[in-house]
């Protein structure tokens, strides 16, 4: 074989039988680690020397993987998101890192629409005292009687905004960029700072990527500035919110609730306060689950590492 690739994507690697006709046509030979979430530097340290080339899910690629890493060219990313993947340093070392651009915007975006539906309409609770055998009303909202604060208007915040102005949500957004006149028009978008978006929003979803500027974007400060009734939901990066603030805000009744997708130690460990609190909503890193965006990804990934393999030839 010409080229050895490592395939550690966690959604490629059930499916990685139908594809291997592709690797054989291009010469490419297969190493399929064991992964249960992401790989650490600590894994990858002792495999990386050997490969030309990774399609990798949220692997943590650090400088001293790159060292290592003397055969490779290119590092495909199954998804948007490449914060674990160090794209300056990966640059240092020569190595290409691609990814798919919007990839996951429509089936995220219901995600969050989901999750605002489950508090709004009391779903979760209600059906929660039915199958206690009680038979209780609870209060609920309509989402066009309640405001959204979008934080980071990109392709997914900008999905959620449409979906939200569907149901007649009153939108505010923050974003360090300007987000574009046509799309705040059209999706009757109020462009403003985050503290306004934060003392006026009923949920705040954080949909921004990970950067230095985002970590911790909300913290406990943060959570005294919004309502005692608001919600939380974050389907972008964990480190986005800092846990601890969050679940003491929850606990302080700072806030209403929260509805997760992505957390700051992944898989969220057994022992967590979150898995216990009434008030968040949990899910396991899964709201890009679509067969369609799914199947797009895929092989955009591998038209990637094929580009990024023959493009980079011998280092």
């Amino acid at each position: 074989m010409r080229w050895k690739v490592m395939v550690s994507a966690p959604y490629m690697i059930p499916e990685i039988d139908r594809f291997m006709p592709w690797f054989e046509e291009h010469d490419i030979e297969v190493v399929v680690p064991e992964v249960l979430e992401r790989l650490e530097e600590s894994d990858l340290l002792p495999i990386i020397e050997e490969v030309d080339g990774a399609v990798t899910g949220d692997d943590r690629f650090t400088e001293a993987v790159y060292q290592k890493a003397e055969k490779l060219k290119v590092v495909s990313k199954w998804g948007t998101g490449i914060d674990s993947l160090n794209k300056d340093i990966a640059a240092q070392y020569g190595v290409l890192v691609t990814n798919t651009e919007d990839a996951f915007s429509h089936p995220v975006s219901d995600t969050v629409l989901g999750f605002m539906l489950s508090f709004s309409r009391t779903i979760i609770s209600s059906d929660k005292l039915m199958k206690e055998g009680r038979w209780e009303k609870i209060k609920g909202k309509t989402l066009g009687e309640q405001t959204l604060g979008i934080i980071g208007c990109g392709n997914v915040g900008t999905r959620v905004a449409k979906k939200a102005d569907a149901f007649g949500m009153k939108i505010y957004a923050y974003d360090i960029k300007e987000i574009p006149a046509y799309v705040k028009e059209q999706y009757h978008i109020t462009q403003t700072d985050l503290e306004t978006l934060l003392r006026e929003a009923d949920f705040v979803s954080c949909n921004c990527d990970l950067n230095p500027s985002s970590y911790h974007i909300l913290s406990y400060k943060e959570f005294e500035q919004m309502k005692d009734t608001a919600v939380v939901i974050n389907t972008a990066r964990g480190p986005i919110v800092d846990e601890c603030a969050l679940i003491k805000a929850m606990q302080d009744q700072k806030i209403g609730g929260c509805g997760l997708d992505v957390y700051e130690q992944e898989p969220l460990p057994a022992d967590s306060p979150l898995r216990s609190m009434d008030q968040a909503i949990l899910s396991s890193h899964n709201s890009n689950s679509s067969p369609k965006y799914w199947e797009k990804v895929h092989w955009n990934s591998l038209n990637n590492l094929l580009y990024g393999l023959e493009r980079k030839g011998e280092r």
